[in-house]
């Protein structure tokens, strides 16, 4: 790992069902109260922006929108904090006594942006929107684990699930599941009607989005101090990097290892580094030769030299599994040594004997290479980058829940995954989150080489908290509410 800090560290959160329920009725924020004052406008130049965004959260799949909706205009049932703790947003508290069914209480007196009063129709309405929902990055998988759903009071609603699940308030965080307003979803949809600090002025979708701070909101004086957000599409790193030189945006996303040393130079700007889950993952093409071609990539990427050359030393080594240094069931004692020979053998068996493996940075992010002897590149793969989940079984549960072969879909793998997602005994879950990674680093599809620092800017003039949170960039997306001018 590199000696580089990050500006936030990972707290030691072993036993997960206990926090969540105790955070469940504590404070909104969980920040220490300072002396913020509420007032200017948010500039933030973000990647992450496509045409076909829109206020559907069952395709927020990219930063832009997941910053706009869950991190300003809609809230979740559930919020994680910046230290990763699991606290209330739109419910107040929740319990469970088998781990199968969930009781959450509602807040009293929230309202959506139109004037509608918030309740439990909302959340079934909001929740059932994914029950069909396969898309690739949606949480049709997380509500497919709800049998039941209920209103069991004027603002209550229990969950019945499928299965005991120990981190299922974790699940209700995810971006996807923003709450609507029921009886109104397509017109919420249309124009951003949620429950949010932040009330859209303006959207053009790809390219901008504009809100202002409500009033009387029932987060109060703890959150969302600017009076406005201003959240400008860059997609190009070199966009957003000028941009913020030159002083037009406030703050950026995705600043590339390339360019630390022209912000670090700057005096008005500030370079945060933060560790947390976020990789890439390659895959193969499928085909004879693809059970070789995974394997010469295993054993053929030298994984400190990624992290030392193709991340400048931003991030630490990982070994082809998701599960990242941010959660707390991380094996940070996995190793997968470099083995060039057992990499050369797969690759003549694979019909590549000439080749050498090659990792490079291109246009959207790190890519692994073969090349001839000649340089003439043989096969590519592209990274699929994902900002990883804060527990262990969401992230399975997102990156392998619909496999249909390999290890990630043996008996013994979907056994493990049941086990850790029904007990609440924290020893035993170590255990069966430590052999289900020990499976994907020795028999599974994804090559993930490296997780990466997370690395960002912002101007001097705008107030961050100590701890940043690790889950997403931007402060966990949130930086509409945890950030202030300073």
């Amino acid at each position: 790992m590199s000696d580089r800090r990050a500006q936030t560290s990972i707290p030691n959160r072993r036993r997960l069902l206990q926090g969540a329920v105790a955070a469940g009725v504590l404070g909104l924020t969980g920040l220490p109260l300072r002396a913020q004052s509420r007032g200017g406008t948010l500039i933030a130049g973000l990647g992450g922006a496509h045409p076909s965004d829109s206020w559907d959260a069952r395709g927020h799949s990219d930063l832009f929108m997941i910053a706009a909706g869950q991190g300003a205009v809609f809230d979740c049932l559930t919020e994680i904090a910046a230290d990763g703790s699991l606290k209330g947003e739109l419910a107040e508290s929740w319990d469970s006594t088998d781990g199968q069914t969930w009781v959450f209480n509602l807040r009293r007196g929230v309202r959506f942006h139109n004037g509608a009063d918030f309740g439990p129709a909302d959340v079934i309405a909001s929740l059932n929107l994914h029950r069909d929902d396969d898309r690739a990055y949606g949480a049709g998988a997380i509500v497919r684990l709800i049998d039941d759903l209920r209103a069991s009071g004027p603002y209550q609603v229990t969950l019945k699930l499928t299965a005991p699940n120990a981190d299922f308030p974790y699940l209700l965080s995810d971006h996807h599941l923003l709450i609507y307003p029921a009886g109104q979803m397509n017109a919420a949809m249309r124009d951003g009607i949620g429950t949010g600090l932040y009330r859209v002025t303006s959207f053009q979708p790809g390219r901008r989005m504009t809100a202002v701070r409500v009033d009387d909101h029932y987060k109060g004086e703890t959150a969302g101090w600017f009076d406005r957000i201003d959240y400008v599409a860059m997609n190009d790193p070199a966009v957003r990097l000028s941009a913020l030189l030159a002083g037009r945006v406030d703050a950026i996303n995705r600043v590339a290892p390339a360019d630390v040393t022209s912000i670090a130079a700057h005096p008005r700007l500030s370079l945060q580094q933060v560790s947390g889950n976020q990789h890439d993952a390659f895959h193969v093409p499928q085909g004879p030769a693809a059970h070789d071609l995974r394997a010469a990539l295993r054993h053929g990427i030298d994984r400190q030299a990624w992290v030392d050359d193709l991340l400048a030393g931003y991030g630490q080594v990982a070994t082809d599994s998701p599960i990242g240094p941010a959660n707390p069931h991380f094996q940070a004692g996995h190793t997968l040594a470099c083995d060039p020979d057992r990499a050369g053998y797969h690759l003549a068996q694979a019909g590549f004997g000439a080749a050498r493996i090659t990792p490079s940075w291109g246009a959207t992010g790190p890519r692994i290479s073969l090349r001839d002897a000649s340089g003439r590149e043989v096969l590519t793969c592209a990274g699929i980058g994902s900002a990883g989940r804060a527990t262990a079984d969401w992230m399975l549960l997102v990156a392998y829940g619909q496999a249909t072969d390999g290890i990630e879909a043996s008996d013994r793998f979907r056994d493990l995954l049941r086990q850790g997602r029904s007990t609440m005994d924290a020893d035993l879950r170590d255990a069966v989150y430590a052999e289900a990674q020990m499976l994907l680093r020795d028999q599974g599809r994804a090559i993930i080489p490296a997780f990466a620092t997370t690395l960002q800017a912002a101007s001097t003039r705008i107030g961050t908290p100590a701890q940043l949170g690790h889950q997403r960039p931007m402060d966990d997306a949130r930086m509409a509410e945890r950030w202030w001018m300073a």
